[in-house]
């Protein structure tokens, strides 16, 4: 594959795809302005593949997507468990393997914490960011799942795929969604094949740790913080909290959805982002 500068690549009828030096693997979607999405705590590149790379490319911009490290690959950090600082450098990688000026980034949970440990160690990475389900500081029941996830993951214990289904839905998505039979048949039927695949091979998330909230007055870059009103893993009123830390940061909450709000909303989702975007000048990082 060629990327020149600002990330172009020919036009073809699917994504090109390919591997950073650190074996990272991304695809490239479209061509225009690059917008680079980083996944949550799933890993997958492809969870934005059917709700939000063609609306973002019908939308002008290229979008580039990637999937996390898997566990134990000799690119990997070290650590048993990755980081929003090594999922930062993953960021890095990726753009400099495509060689993209600073850009746009949207991060979705784990990556929206990544996203913002990079905009606080290169301000000029970015031109803007969008943070959906996000934190800047731990809370008492987030910190109580990571921890019997953790335990789980320590004794190597794994849910009926069936009983885990469940477990994922009803913690990802919103009563709404939950109550409605039909999309509720076709989210189960979701969550049990991931389950009976085994997930994702990526390195378990580790969670905040400490208050991050005061370093976020450093950001320049314009920063949309998207909260989910029905999210359980990251309360809306913790990502209101990030978006109230960042100098001229915005936020907006939608209603009827989960932690998963971009797939359960994604029209709503896409159209705050590409908004956002619209609004947004690349020419001033200071602009909003």
């Amino acid at each position: 594959m060629s990327a020149g500068r600002g990330g172009r690549v020919a036009p073809g009828p699917g994504p090109v795809t390919g591997r950073t030096p650190g074996g990272i693997r991304y695809a490239v979607h479209g061509t225009g302005e690059p917008v680079v999405l980083v996944a949550g705590g799933g890993g997958s590149g492809a969870i934005w593949e059917a709700r939000q790379v063609p609306a973002f490319t019908a939308a002008g911009h290229q979008v580039i997507t990637f999937d996390h490290r898997a566990p134990g690959s000799a690119s990997a950090s070290a650590s048993a468990s990755a980081s929003a600082e090594d999922l930062a450098d993953d960021v890095r990688e990726v753009t400099a393997a495509l060689d993209l000026p600073p850009c746009r980034l949207v991060g979705h949970s784990f990556g929206a914490l990544a996203v913002q440990e990079l905009l606080l160690a290169d301000p000029s990475a970015a031109t803007a960011a969008v943070l959906a389900a996000t934190r800047g500081r731990p809370d008492t029941v987030g910190d109580a799942l990571a921890r019997a996830e953790r335990a789980a993951a320590e004794r190597d214990l794994r849910l009926p795929a069936a009983y885990e289904a469940v477990v994922r839905m009803t913690q990802n998505l919103s009563p709404r969604t939950l109550a409605d039979e039909a999309a509720a048949e076709e989210w189960l039927d979701l969550f049990e094949l991931s389950a009976l695949s085994g997930g994702p091979a990526v390195r378990p998330v580790r969670p905040l740790t400490r208050n991050r909230l005061p370093a976020y007055a450093a950001i320049t870059a314009p920063v949309l913080v998207v909260g989910f009103a029905d999210d359980l893993l990251a309360p809306a009123r913790l990502g209101r909290e990030v978006a109230a830390a960042v100098p001229g940061g915005r936020y907006l909450e939608l209603a009827d959805c989960g932690h998963l709000g971009f797939l359960e909303r994604p029209e709503a989702f896409n159209e705050a982002v590409l908004t956002f975007f619209e609004t947004t000048p690349t020419g001033d990082p200071h602009a909003l």
